[in-house]
C-alpha cells in the first residue's frame, strides 16, 4: 500500500531526525525536562531539592532510579536519544501508520519533547493484561496509575495480580536494601503531598487527585465487569498525580481499540496476540 509506506517513511524520517538532534545535543531540543530528571539520578537522589516541574527534579521512587542506573551512566545526549527512541518506538507499535497524524494531538509531541513515562503507560495499559509484570512501571513511578490493577482483582485473576504486586514488592525490597535513606526521603515526599503543582509553571488541569482517583477506580471496575479493557488508558490518565498536558499522551493506549473498530474487528489486532490475557482470547 503506497499510502501506508508513505506514512511509515515520513514518520520514520521525522523520528530519525529528532533522535539525531537529541544525539547531537542541539538547542533548544535538548530540554527534555523529565528525561533529564531520570538521567540526573546518576548523581544521587536528592528529594529535598526536587520540586514539581523543574529541570532535574526527580520525584519517583528510588526503585525506578535503580532500574535505570545502568543506562544513566551514558552521556546525556546518548541517554536522551535512547529515551526518545523508546518513546517513538512505542508510539509506532500502538498506532502504526497513524503515528504521523497522531502528532497533531499536542500531548504526544509534548511528551516526545519532555521525555516522561506517559507513552510507556499507554503500552502498559494495552499489553499489561497479557504481561502483568509491566505494572511494576507505573507502581514505582507515579504510583496512582497502578489503579489499573483493580482489573485483576475484580475479575479474580489472582495469578496476574500476584505477579504484578509480587514483582513490585521484590523490586522495591531490593531497592530499599540498596538505599533505605532514599526510600525514607521519598515516603516523606508522598506524605508531604509534593506532587501538588501549586506555585509551579506549566500547563495542567487543577483538579485534585482524590476525586479523579475515585472516578478512575470506578471506570476500571466497570471495564473489568463488562470486559472493556480499553478503559485502562482512560483510568490511568485520570489517576495521574498531576494532569499535565503531556499526561494525556497515555490515551494513545486507546489507539489499537479505535483502529480495530474502524477495521471492523471486535478486538484490537494491531499488536495482537499480546493485548488480551489468555483467558479473554477466543
Amino acid at each position: 500500500m503506497t499510502g501506508d509506506r508513505l506514512a511509515r517513511d515520513l514518520f520514520a524520517g521525522l523520528a530519525v531526525a529528532f533522535i539525531a538532534i537529541r544525539l547531537a545535543n542541539l538547542e533548544p531540543w535538548t530540554q527534555s525536562v523529565d528525561a533529564f530528571a531520570y538521567w540526573s539520578t546518576r548523581a544521587g537522589l536528592h528529594y529535598d531539592q526536587s520540586t514539581v516541574g523543574s529541570l532535574g527534579s526527580y520525584l519517583y521512587s528510588p526503585a525506578f532510579a535503580h532500574l535505570l542506573a545502568p543506562v544513566t551512566w551514558l552521556p546525556w545526549p546518548a541517554f536522551d536519544g535512547l529515551w526518545t527512541t523508546v518513546n517513538v518506538a512505542i508510539l509506532w507499535a500502538l498506532l502504526g501508520r497513524w503515528s504521523l497524524p497522531a502528532l497533531l494531538f499536542l500531548p504526544i509531541p509534548f511528551e516526545l519533547i519532555a521525555g516522561n513515562v506517559h507513552l510507556i503507560y499507554a503500552l502498559v495499559a494495552v499489553v499489561g493484561l497479557r504481561y502483568p509484570a509491566l505494572w511494576v512501571i507505573p507502581l514505582i513511578t507515579k504510583v496512582t496509575p497502578g489503579v489499573g490493577l483493580l482489573w485483576f482483582a475484580v475479575r479474580r485473576e489472582w495469578r496476574s495480580l500476584a505477579i504484578a504486586v509480587g514483582l513490585t514488592a521484590a523490586v522495591g525490597l531490593v531497592s530499599w536494601l540498596i538505599d533505605p535513606a532514599a526510600w525514607r526521603a521519598w515516603i516523606g515526599v508522598l506524605e508531604g503531598g509534593s506532587s501538588d503543582p501549586a506555585g509551579t509553571q506549566g500547563t495542567f488541569i487543577a483538579i485534585p487527585l482524590l476525586p479523579r482517583l475515585v472516578v478512575a477506580a470506578a471506570v476500571t471496575v466497570w471495564g473489568a465487569l463488562t470486559d472493556r479493557p480499553w478503559v485502562l488508558p482512560i483510568a490511568m490518565t485520570l489517576a495521574l498525580p498531576v494532569l499535565w498536558l503531556n499526561g494525556f499522551a497515555t490515551l494513545v493506549g486507546l489507539g489499537p481499540t479505535i483502529l480495530a473498530r474502524f477495521r471492523g474487528h471486535d478486538r484490537p489486532v494491531l499488536v495482537a496476540p499480546f493485548i488480551q490475557p489468555a483467558s479473554s482470547r477466543a
